[in-house]
């Protein structure tokens, strides 16, 4: 049984296609399950839509939950069609996130860190210049906000671990034991972690996490999941079979995805 629980549509204004679009590539492609998750809008801004080319503004909201469960309805059947949300994930306004989110039927949430330390982390710039201690400080911040993510209780997926290798292959290497820290906690909190396959389009040439991350994640006994993380129709599902195949390789026996946020269980 196939599903992807991460696509984006163009409300988010860097992706390529209607909701409809994404559910009908999912049937193309073989899915039984798609999830629908798109950028959340930035809720602790005073702004109606604080970054146009990276999220939806909050009017546009209730508008999108709405045409994804009637889309849940029309595709009954068919394809089920799952209510999500990328959720960025701030400190700050995490109570008033939640609060939000706790008013709309959401089939699950995946929360994210796109910013680290006042930067996005895809800035190709972030680390020119740094010293081999500002580096694993860096790092250290960054698994930090996980960590903090996975402790919230907002979240049922956390999004993209390791995203931050996208222009900067050797993060990986850093030094910290940060990581594993973080995915203790992830596992004791028992939230699930993505394999995001979008990796493959950025610099790092490759899935987030990478193997070694997931080698730890099983150690701890942290549970899985798949997402694409789509911006265009034509990547849903991608690379689901390449997937599955190592994560049998490195001892996963199931993945997991979520329903009225109750886990789903699926063998490998």
């Amino acid at each position: 049984m196939k599903f992807d629980l991460h696509t984006h549509h163009e409300r988010c204004g860097h992706a390529v296609g209607t909701i409809r679009d994404y559910v009908e590539a999912g049937i193309r492609h073989g899915l039984s399950v798609i999830g629908i998750s798109d950028h959340s809008p930035y809720f602790g801004s005073s702004k109606e839509r604080e970054q146009p080319g990276i999220a939806m503004g909050k009017s546009e909201f209730a508008i999108y939950i709405d045409e994804v469960l009637k889309l849940k309805q029309e595709y009954s059947g068919k394809i089920d069609v799952l209510l999500g949300v990328e959720s960025d994930f701030f400190p700050e306004h995490a109570e008033l996130y939640r609060q939000i989110y706790e008013q709309y039927p959401f089939d699950y949430i995946i929360g994210s860190v796109h910013l680290s330390g006042g930067t996005s982390i895809f800035n190709k710039t972030r680390f020119q210049g740094l010293t081999d201690a500002q580096l694993v400080e860096q790092k250290d911040i960054y698994y930090g906000l996980i960590e903090q993510s996975a402790r919230s209780g907002i979240f049922q997926i956390l999004g993209h671990i390791d995203a931050m290798r996208a222009y900067f292959v050797p993060f990986s290497a850093v030094p910290t034991d940060s990581v594993d820290r973080t995915l203790q906690i992830i596992g004791e909190q028992d939230v699930a972690i993505e394999i995001n396959t979008s990796g493959k389009t950025k610099a790092c040439g490759g899935w987030y996490p990478v193997d070694e991350v997931l080698e730890r994640a099983l150690h701890y006994g942290v549970r899985v999941t798949f997402g694409s993380d789509a911006h265009v129709p034509e990547r849903v599902g991608d690379d689901w079979d390449e997937v599955s195949k190592r994560l049998k390789e490195i001892g996963f026996k199931e993945w997991v995805y979520f329903k009225q946020k109750e886990r789903q269980i699926v063998p490998l």
